[in-house]
């Protein structure tokens, strides 16, 4: 497995705002689109029958000065759902890990870190301000996605000895 380089990552990712400043050496800044609060009457189950997404509400911004080009979104204590202007487009034998970026981290906020694979329309993650408040402006810089790909030769030869142990497992040999 080997990280990819930004330059290279940047042509799997769409509606990047700037990727002069964006674009780092294996890392990509992934910036705020919108902000939703969340109905907390989401529920999950078992079979899939009956899961219902939470309900999201968009978050009003609002400018601070009027000469800002940008609004800013001004949350307080709580859980919100954070879209970010970048789609990501990953090749079969690649994955991407996104992580809060740490300016979010030393401000209050954080989101958990994700593993993508595959195709994804909309990249999003789960924001949670853990501090009394904290203002996000749009298009701010909030997390960074980085990619990673693997051989699919490596991929199937891990496979295989998996396969290996457990059938060695299972007859009593190590």
């Amino acid at each position: 497995m080997e990280p990819v380089s930004g330059a290279a990552a940047a042509a799997r990712l769409k509606g990047m705002i700037s990727p002069r400043y964006q674009v780092h050496g294996y890392s990509i800044d992934l910036t705020a689109k919108q902000i939703y609060a969340l109905d907390p009457s989401g529920q999950v189950d078992f079979g899939g029958t009956e899961y219902a997404a939470s309900a999201r509400v968009p978050v009003a911004s609002l400018r601070r000065n009027r000469e800002d080009k940008y609004e800013w979104w001004d949350l307080s204590r709580g859980t919100y759902m954070l879209e970010f202007n970048e789609s990501l487009a990953l090749e079969p034998n690649e994955f991407a890990i996104v992580e809060p970026d740490e300016r979010l981290i030393r401000c209050g906020a954080f989101h958990g870190t994700s593993f993508l694979r595959g195709q994804g329309e909309r990249l999003e993650t789960l924001l949670v301000v853990g501090t009394m408040n904290i203002h996000i402006k749009q298009n701010a810089r909030v997390s960074r996605v980085r990619v990673f790909q693997f051989e699919a030769g490596q991929a199937k030869a891990a496979g295989e000895g998996s396969a290996k142990k457990k059938a060695a497992k299972k007859s009593g040999k190590r």
